[in-house]
């Protein structure tokens, strides 16, 4: 997956909020982990205020998410 189809599904899951959406977002930072590495997961949730929104902290490891 692209970071910028994760950034597009991602976004659409803020749009929505709650505890599925949330979940949403884990699977698709860990596939993001898995295919880019930390940074990309760091920078996806600094950039789209993830933190603010469901929770989700910088440095969290979600690459055993979803497996």
């Amino acid at each position: 997956m692209t970071l910028d189809r994760a950034r597009e599904i991602i976004a659409q899951q803020l749009e929505f909020g709650g505890g599925y959406n949330r979940n949403a977002v884990r699977l698709l930072l860990g596939e993001v982990h898995r295919e880019h590495g930390q940074q990309a997961v760091d920078s996806l949730i600094r950039e789209l205020d993830l933190e603010q929104a469901f929770g989700l902290k910088p440095g969290t490891d979600f690459s055993g998410v979803g497996l």
